[in-house]
């Protein structure tokens, strides 16, 4: 960090007096407040201090038993280099002061590294132990235990490059050759292999060991690109006349029953349009199927996230209290039809992503 500082300065200095002083000195402020950004030494905002006055008050309700999910959870996201972090003790204090009273980890994200050192024998053979970010993790999950925090495991199962790259018999293949790529140039792992899903259940398993009372899957679905792309890609473990839609649920099943025997709730991450679209999109996933199998359903209803025009609102970024509502409107109704329907649980926006900029005011918009 010091070293870009020292580089902007001099850039400034050797441009003293030329007419492009004003804009290099725009530049530059942007510059720090860009460093202000990602020096974890400067003091960050709080972008919740905001939101938490201008809540109702939050139903006071008892801590579940030891193991049990609460009753209505209100959950932040942390991604493996916040759990591994000084960060992490951020959340535990904000949960501490705020109504927040479960954390969704990052065991393994769609890089294919996990955040902890696992015994899985296929995270060993693929190096998946190689990029850890925390050495502790033990004594972070007692914490939460202990404050009565509840603790959930995301789990990243199609999306995984690294296990694609080293094992590239349960990876998607290339017409052309080699392995097939997505836009961003990354492999992904065949969604018709029984064995990425079951290294994904000993993950889960392991997770649950180490102290993890919820496991949560993302990534149950075939890859989401253009046609042209996705015409290249072939699945060498398709079985004969099983469609894409069919698969997601075959392994949906598979990982219930596996984590049934765990003793904790089974829940994924799906499409924020599932609870809406009447085809599985392309990816797989039908919401009737999803709530027939898992415990809890996550749709990432996302404002930014819909196209203009979806829902009758032309510009949906700009209305983020409709579209969740419509969102949530959809997938109940739908729900309503499958006996056992399992629970949902949204996901909500708390980025930018295009105008506007999203603030506390947003993030409310969509708790309301």
């Amino acid at each position: 960090m010091t070293g870009k500082r020292v580089l902007i300065l001099l850039a400034a200095f050797s441009l003293a007096g030329s007419p492009c002083l004003r804009r290099l000195e725009a530049q530059q402020r942007r510059n720090i407040d860009w460093l202000r950004l990602v020096d974890h030494e400067a003091s960050r905002p709080n972008y919740l201090a905001g939101l938490e006055p201008a809540l109702p008050e939050a139903i006071a309700l008892p801590p579940p038993p030891l193991g049990e999910p609460p009753a209505i959870v209100r959950a932040l996201y942390g991604n493996a280099w916040i759990f591994g972090s000084s960060r992490f003790y951020d959340l535990v204090r904000l949960a501490d002061t705020t109504e927040i009273n479960a954390l969704v980890l990052d065991v393994k994200d769609d890089t294919g590294y996990l955040t902890y050192r696992s015994s899985v024998p296929t995270a060993i053979a693929i190096g998946a132990n190689t990029r850890l970010r925390s050495n502790d993790v033990r004594e972070r999950l007692a914490l939460l235990n202990q404050k009565g925090i509840h603790a959930i495991a995301r789990i990243v199962v199609a999306k995984d490059p690294l296990l694609a790259r080293m094992k590239p018999e349960w990876a998607i293949h290339d017409t052309r050759g080699g392995l097939w790529r997505d836009r961003q140039g990354n492999t992904w792992v065949d969604t018709y292999q029984d064995s990425v899903w079951t290294y994904a259940a000993d993950l889960a398993a392991e997770a649950v060991l180490m102290g993890f009372g919820e496991v949560q899957f993302d990534y149950v679905r075939f890859p989401d690109e253009p046609q042209s792309l996705l015409s290249r890609a072939i699945y060498p473990a398709k079985p004969a006349g099983e469609s894409q839609r069919q698969a997601v649920r075959r392994h949906l099943g598979l990982l219930r029953d596996r984590i049934k025997a765990l003793g904790v709730p089974f829940t994924i991450d799906v499409f924020g349009l599932t609870t809406s679209a009447t085809t599985d999109m392309g990816i797989g996933q039908m919401w009737e199927d999803l709530v027939r199998e898992a415990d809890v359903v996550l749709p990432m209803i996302y404002p930014s996230h819909y196209q203009r025009g979806a829902y009758g609102f032309a510009r949906p970024n700009f209305e983020p209290y409709a579209v969740v509502k419509r969102a949530l409107e959809y997938g109940i109704r739908r729900s309503a039809s499958v006996s056992g329907a399992a629970k949902i649980r949204p996901f909500l926006q708390s980025f930018t992503l295009g105008r506007p900029r999203y603030t506390a005011d947003e993030v409310r918009a969509q708790i309301r």
